[in-house]
This record gives C-alpha cells, sequence and structure tokens, in this order.
C-alpha cells in the first residue's frame, strides 16, 4: 500500500531544520505484514528528543529511514501466528521489541532484549525484514516502529493493547515520555514515599518523572532545568521548588535547601553537565539515576573513592526499567484515576509539514510534548 511518511536520508544537517529541512515527507510503499507482524493506522505520534537526537546525529541510525518511535494507533490487519491482536484493538507502541527467550528477557527485563537491540541498532523488524520503500530504496525502521507515517507495519512484539477509552493524544505518551520517566521513578530509582527527589530536565519524560514522584508520595520533589517556562509548569504542576541549573551556585542552592542533598536525583537532560549536576545534588548514600541519551561520544568521570566512602548508587535507566505490558496498562489505570495527570504536558498538535519547524522548537526547549496527528 501507499502511504505518507517523514522520512530522514542524512543526519547531522545544521539547524534550523525549517530551513535545511533534513525531514522529507514522501509517499512510500509499506508491504503487507509478515508472519507476526501488525499492521496499525498511526492515530497520534509524540515529538520526542530521541527522535531529535537523530535527525541531528547524537544517535546514529542506518539511513534512510522513516522517524518516529512514540505513537499510539488502530490495528487494522495482523498477520500469520498473531493472536493478542486483532482489528479495531487500540495499541500504543514499545520502542524496543522482545523476544521473550534471550537471557535477559528470561530474567524479566524486555528493555534490555538482545535481539530486539541488534535489530533496532540494523534498522530491521525483529524478524529481520525491511517492510518501507521509496521505489527502489529500501527504507530503515527506527527501533522497528517508525511512527512518523500514516501506517506502521511492526512486530507484535513492538505492541502492547491499551484501553479505548483513552484519547490518542494522551495515548501516544505512554509508549515513551510516561514509561521512560515514570518507569525511571517507579523501576529504577524504586521511589518511597517520605523521600526526596530532583528530576534534572523538565521536558516531557522528566516531568512524566516528577508526576510519577509526587503520585510514589515523595515529600518533596525539586525540578531543574535551564528554561524558566519550564520551572513555572514544574511549580505548576506540584513542584516543591526550582532552581535554575544556569545558575552556578545551582548545585549549592539545593543542596542547602534540602540539608545535604536528595535521596534520588534523576536526570533527563541528555548532557554531561546536566548528569554531573544531578550526582552533585545527590546526598551521602543516595541514588543518581540517568535515562537520558547524549552522544555516545559523550563521557563523565565519576570519582570512584567518593562513590566509596558515600555509598552512592548511579544506575541507568532504559524504557524506565519497564516491563511494558504490565507496566503501560498501570500507568494508563493511574492517569484515568487522577493520580498521573500526562494531559497537561501536551503542548500542541503538529501536521507532516510542520515536522521541522517542530524539531527546530523542541531543540529550542520551546515545547513539552508536540503531537502529530497523521
Amino acid at each position: 500500500m501507499k502511504m505518507r511518511a517523514a522520512v530522514l536520508y542524512e543526519m547531522g544537517l545544521p539547524p534550523p531544520y525549517a530551513k535545511s529541512q533534513p525531514i522529507k515527507i514522501e509517499e512510500i510503499e509499506l508491504d503487507p505484514p509478515g508472519e507476526e507482524e501488525c499492521l496499525v493506522r498511526i492515530k497520534a505520534a509524540g515529538l520526542c528528543h530521541s527522535d531529535l537526537s537523530v535527525v541531528n546525529g547524537d544517535r546514529p541510525r542506518t539511513m534512510p529511514i522513516v522517524v518516529g518511535h512514540e505513537a499510539a494507533g488502530e490495528i487494522v490487519e495482523v498477520g500469520k501466528g498473531v493472536k493478542e491482536f486483532k482489528p479495531g484493538d487500540h495499541v500504543a507502541f514499545v520502542f524496543v521489541p522482545s523476544c521473550g527467550e534471550c537471557v535477559p528477557c528470561s530474567e524479566g527485563r524486555p528493555a534490555l532484549c538482545e535481539p530486539g537491540v541488534a535489530a533496532n541498532v540494523a534498522g530491521t523488524l525483529l524478524s529481520g525484514h525491511r517492510r518501507m520503500r521509496k521505489g527502489a530504496t529500501v527504507l530503515n525502521h527506527q527501533v522497528g516502529v517508525s511512527v512518523y507515517a500514516e501506517y506502521s507495519v511492526c512486530s507484535r512484539h513492538s505492541l502492547v493493547k491499551i484501553d479505548k477509552s483513552v484519547r490518542w493524544e494522551e495515548a501516544a505518551l505512554f509508549g515513551c515520555a510516561v514509561i521512560t520517566g515514570a518507569g525511571a521513578v517507579i523501576n529504577t530509582g524504586n521511589v518511597k514515599a517520605g523521600q526526596s527527589v530532583a528530576i534534572v530536565g523538565l521536558g516531557g519524560v522528566g516531568l512524566s518523572a516528577m508526576l510519577a514522584a509526587k503520585m510514589a508520595g515523595a515529600r518533596e520533589v525539586i525540578g531543574v532545568d535551564t528554561l524558566d517556562h519550564k520551572l513555572k509548569l514544574a511549580r505548576q504542576l506540584g513542584a516543591s521548588k526550582v532552581f535554575n541549573a544556569s545558575d552556578p551556585k545551582c548545585a549549592e542552592a539545593v543542596r542547602e535547601a534540602t540539608k545535604g542533598g536528595v535521596d534520588i536525583a534523576l536526570e533527563f537532560a541528555s548532557s554531561t553537565d546536566a548528569f554531573a549536576l544531578a550526582y552533585r545534588i545527590t546526598r551521602r548514600g543516595g541514588t543518581t539515576v540517568t535515562a537520558s541519551l547524549p552522544n555516545p561520544a559523550h563521557s563523565f568521570a565519576l570519582p570512584i573513592a567518593h562513590m566509596v566512602v558515600e555509598e552512592r548508587s548511579v544506575k541507568g535507566s532504559y524504557i524506565g526499567s519497564a516491563v511494558p505490558k504490565r507496566d503501560i496498562p498501570r500507568f494508563i489505570e493511574l492517569y484515568q484515576q487522577g493520580l498521573l495527570p500526562i494531559d497537561r504536558l501536551l503542548s500542541e498538535r503538529v501536521r507532516f509539514e510542520d515536522l521541522n519547524v517542530g524539531f527546530d522548537r523542541l531543540a529550542a526547549g520551546d515545547v513539552v510534548r508536540q503531537i502529530l496527528v497523521p
């Protein structure tokens, strides 16, 4: 079938993207779903910093590629061997398919699925196939889903069935912003009632984490960012205190306000400076969690002796250390109960033709979550 899709042919073109136009909206050919695959009509897709990191070249991918990884949609057709989905089902996409058989999957850690990650790096589906092309040019899949398109063919392992009562715009957020942010708090950080928490980086993922920390009963939730309008939004969403990371004395101010630092600091800003700040504002015996994806060449030197004598913990969190089939429905229920008001993170709708401008706005920090409605 033919459909419109957002195709990236070259990473690292200079901003502003409204001028360099890295994303091309083209009519492409989509093959039918193969065995254990589904055809999904995309209803809403979020613009996320992870997609920006592909556009700007921080996260190298095989070109050309149809971009987008955070979305919700409706099942149109299922391939042979698919039993858990049927046409008409509403689904959220998951950006690492889990094979269910490798060591991480067998240990209940599907976010670390080895064949899933290998397929994502190669630009294929979990089966090893590619289902999109432009003329004679085969197009790669972004993390097995490629949701900046009218339709997606993906592995059944890249989908989670969701409640049909959830609006598409909110539903899209659960596959990345919510599961990554809230999951980092609940699963990776294991935040408990009465603890103090700092969130460094207040985009869609960071603000989802902040809402989850409040829901978990943290006695103090501190927001840290370089942009005043995001700090203002964090206060509106219930942050106890906010601090501007542009202030050279930000770390000292947070440590003073918290009597030595927070129990758990979580970083979502995709920069080594932000991670260093999160580490500095973590108290003795505390935990620093990072869920961001900076350029792979970037690194941070951890002071080992300091970690030992202060019994510090540092954790990485990928997809919120989640089990998506368990956690996405759980987080949706919490949203429906009013405990996780992620609808307040939505900024604006965009069209295909707005994507390059949308990524300019995302890079500038002007928005929290823009939603593409194909």
